[in-house]
């Protein structure tokens, strides 16, 4: 690595100084070590009222920790589960914002960046380093921060697109070898399954494919055996899109933009995944205003694009961000996919969710829990899926999509939704329903 000067994490954030921004790198390249220095230097009130950013980061979050309040406040994008109650506590702080446009918020000087704190590849014989397995607003962080720290490490992937940048573009170089975070795949339970066969059956061939990490994405990716030519355009995918490359059965060859080409803008999972993004000409990596801008996303055919939510009332109001007042996630790409496979050709926006929470309370609500947030409304919502059935509410009435939202919540609790839908709107709601329909055309 010539040319790099290399100094300790110490050393490279003793550039913080008080009244700061700092920007951090995303999810599974995280940079701990700068992190562990800056909270350090924290720890001994070098500094106050520094501001930390970013989207989502794994890991342990020292900064939004009670006992640096008046040294670190932290102003997310998402409310992930490492910030999640100190965010509820009020000790950390959330912006709501598109994801497409958290980058906007950077490059147009809303959020003025001081300091951005990446993690890079090594650099190839032309000086270039990659971003790795995420882009998203990092990118515009780097473009506009007045220094950026960089940690080189042999175990971020070396992903193509967007992700790569020069070494001019870098400031401070710190060394590290620490392993990335990494998340398996975990167990698929029966409700998992017959959500993902629901939705699996919407999924027609040539689609191209958005959706996130955990039970139910794999689950639907499991069903997929048997269809042909996907494509990948998402703001991230995870290991269940693998055995479908493998066979062949995502190949992006009906794509219409990036065609051949998996696109995201950050990942997440176990170190197969990593190394299948390493030095991959067929995986893109690419900014957040290109993946999650609505107009590329309709480009494609038959976008299938599918999220998940906390809440649904009645009318298919979309709670995903919070719990009542409490704020659980955040507003994230959710429209932008919905909003891009609605105007697809031959595009399905779809929310699938368990009828009910592990403690068996409805996820279908007469109304949304007071103080929850609508990330999607009304007129976003044109599939909804449960374990109990698929249906499609694009041009219903109020009374017939409280009808089909009721046909697919837990039997423990239709009664219950059926009479708040008939004090809602009154007698004639029992009569509204065309029982020749099914609500799935």
């Amino acid at each position: 690595m010539k040319n790099i000067k290399f100094i300790s994490a110490k050393d490279a954030v003793k550039v913080i100084k008080s009244n700061d921004r700092v920007h951090l790198h995303s999810v599974a390249v995280t940079p701990h070590p700068l992190i562990k220095a800056m909270c350090e230097r924290g720890r001994n009130k070098e500094f106050r009222n520094v501001r930390i950013q970013h989207i989502h980061t794994e890991g342990h979050a020292p900064y939004a920790d009670a006992e640096f309040e008046g040294i670190f406040q932290l102003e997310s994008f998402f409310v992930g589960a490492n910030v999640r109650k100190q965010t509820q506590a009020g000790y950390a702080d959330y912006i709501p914002v598109f994801l497409q446009e958290t980058q906007r918020l950077i490059r147009e000087g809303y959020l003025q960046v001081n300091v951005a704190m990446i993690q890079v590849s090594t650099p190839d014989k032309f000086g270039f380093v990659s971003l790795g397995t995420s882009v998203d607003a990092t990118l515009a962080a780097v473009e506009k921060a007045d220094t950026v720290i960089a940690i080189v490490n042999p175990n971020v992937p070396r992903a193509f697109g967007d992700a790569m940048i020069h070494i001019n573009e870098i400031d401070l170089f710190v060394e590290d070898d620490s392993p990335l975070i990494t998340a398996e795949p975990g167990p698929i339970s029966e409700t998992d399954r017959k959500i993902g066969r629901y939705v699996a059956e919407l999924v027609d061939d040539g689609a191209t494919l958005q959706m996130g990490i955990g039970a139910i994405p794999n689950a639907v990716l499991s069903m997929l055996g048997n269809h042909k030519d996907l494509g990948v355009h998402s703001e991230m995918f995870a290991d269940g899109i693998l055995p479908l490359v493998d066979k062949g059965i995502v190949n992006g060859k009906n794509k219409k933009t990036d065609k051949g080409k998996m696109v995201a803008t950050f990942l997440m999972g176990s170190n197969k995944l990593y190394e299948f993004v390493d030095d991959n000409p067929g995986v893109a990596m690419q900014d957040v205003k290109y993946t999650n801008r609505v107009n590329v996303i309709a480009k494609n055919p038959k976008v299938t694009a599918i999220n998940s939510a906390l809440q649904v009332d009645i009318t298919g109001q979309v709670c995903a961000d919070s719990i009542g007042t409490k704020f659980y996630s955040g507003v994230g790409g959710q429209i932008d996919f919905l909003r891009g496979a609605s105007l697809s050709n031959g595009g399905k926006p779809i929310i699938a969710m368990p009828s009910v929470t592990a403690k068996g309370i409805s996820k279908i609500a007469p109304i949304l829990t007071p103080g929850a947030g609508v990330v999607s409304t009304r007129a976003n919502l044109h599939w909804l899926v449960t374990e109990f059935g698929a249906v499609n509410l694009y041009g219903r009435t109020l009374q017939d999509r409280a009808k089909l939202i009721i046909s697919i919540a837990h039997p423990d609790h239709q009664e219950e939704l059926d009479k708040a839908a008939f004090e809602r709107f009154g007698p004639h709601f029992h009569f509204v329903w065309d029982e020749n329909s099914d609500g799935n055309n």
